[in-house]
C-alpha cells in the first residue's frame, strides 16, 4: 500500500508534467504549421482541418475512447489506469492552452524540430513511468497480440507513416510529409534522450599489469565495485588482468584519473551504457 502511494506521488506530477509538455508542442508548434507528428495527435490535426467541426483535443478524446475500451477489453484496466488519465489529461490540455499560447508560425522547419523536441521529452517523462498517452501506443499493444512475430516499434512505425500519408491528402502539401517526419525523427530522439539519459553510464575495460593494485584502490576511493579477469597478452605473451568497471557519468573524470594515476600504460576502452541493472545504479 505504501509503496502503490508512493509510486503515485511521483507519477502525478510526472503526468502533469509530461503532458503539458506534449500539449504545449502541439498547440505553439505542430498544429499552427499543419504539421501531423504521427499518431493520434496527427490524425487529430488531419481531421479538424478536414472538417472544421471539433478541436485537436476534442478529435484526439474521440479517438481514443474506441481504444481505450478495447484495450481495457483485451488487456484490463489495472495495466492501462494510468495510461487513461494521461490520454484524457492531455486532450483536456490541448484545448485549455490553445486559449492562451500564441502560436508560433513563422517558419515551419523551427515548429517541426522545436514541437518535436518539446513532445519528446513530455513523452519521454511519461514513457520513464510507464504511462502512455494513448493512441497508436495502444492500438500497436493490441495488435502485437495479433502479430506477435512483429515488434511495437514497427507497428508504431506504420501507424506514423499511415497517419503522415493521410495528412498529406487532407492538406494537398507534399511538404507536410517532410516537416511530420522531422518532427517524428526528433520526438524519438528526444524520447530515447530522457530514457537513456537517466540510466546513461560508462563501461570503462582496463588492461593493466597492476590490476590489484588499480582494484584496491578504484574499491576503496570510488566505493565502486570492480570486475577483474585474467588475460594474456597475445603480443608479449605476458600475463595481465582486465578490469571492468561500470561508473555514472558524473565519476568518469575521477575513475580515469584513478587509473592514470596507478598506471599509465594501462590499455583502456570507453563504451556507453544506456542502461544499468544493479548495485549502485538501478534496481
Amino acid at each position: 500500500m505504501k509503496k502503490t502511494l508512493r509510486q503515485w506521488l511521483i507519477d502525478i506530477p510526472v503526468l502533469l508534467f509530461g503532458t503539458a509538455l506534449v500539449a504545449f508542442g502541439l498547440v505553439m508548434f505542430t498544429v499552427p504549421n499543419d504539421i501531423a507528428p504521427g499518431g493520434v495527435s496527427g490524425l487529430a490535426t488531419a481531421l479538424t482541418h478536414a472538417t472544421g467541426v471539433l478541436t485537436v483535443g476534442s478529435w484526439s478524446l474521440l479517438l481514443n475512447v474506441p481504444l481505450a475500451a478495447l484495450a481495457w477489453w483485451k488487456l484490463g484496466f489495472r495495466p492501462l489506469c494510468k495510461t487513461l488519465l494521461a490520454t484524457a489529461l492531455l486532450s483536456v490540455l490541448i484545448d485549455v492552452f490553445a486559449l492562451f499560447v500564441p502560436p508560433y508560425t513563422n517558419n515551419p522547419l523551427l515548429a517541426a524540430c522545436f514541437g518535436g523536441a518539446a513532445m519528446g521529452v513530455g513523452l519521454g517523462a511519461l514513457f520513464s513511468r510507464g504511462i502512455s498517452t494513448g493512441g497508436t501506443d495502444l492500438l500497436s499493444m493490441l495488435l502485437h497480440r495479433l502479430f506477435p512475430n512483429l515488434t511495437l516499434s514497427r507497428l508504431l512505425l506504420c501507424a506514423d507513416a499511415l497517419v503522415v500519408v493521410f495528412a498529406v491528402i487532407v492538406f494537398g502539401n507534399v511538404e507536410v510529409a517532410l516537416y511530420s517526419f522531422v518532427t517524428i525523427f526528433l520526438t524519438t530522439k528526444a524520447i530515447d534522450g530522457v530514457m537513456q539519459g537517466m540510466d546513461y553510464a560508462k563501461v570503462i575495460h582496463v588492461v593493466t599489469e597492476r590490476g590489484e593494485e588499480l582494484l584496491k584502490t578504484l574499491t576503496e576511493e570510488m566505493g565502486r565495485g570492480v570486475t577483474a579477469m585474467t588475460a594474456r597478452g597475445g603480443y608479449t605473451g605476458r600475463d595481465k588482468q582486465v578490469l571492468m568497471i561500470v561508473t555514472h557519468r558524473r565519476e568518469f573524470a575521477q575513475t580515469l584519473g584513478i587509473i592514470k594515476r596507478i598506471d599509465p600504460d594501462a590499455f583502456l576502452t570507453v563504451t556507453n551504457a544506456t542502461e544499468v541493472h544493479g548495485e549502485g545504479f538501478k534496481q
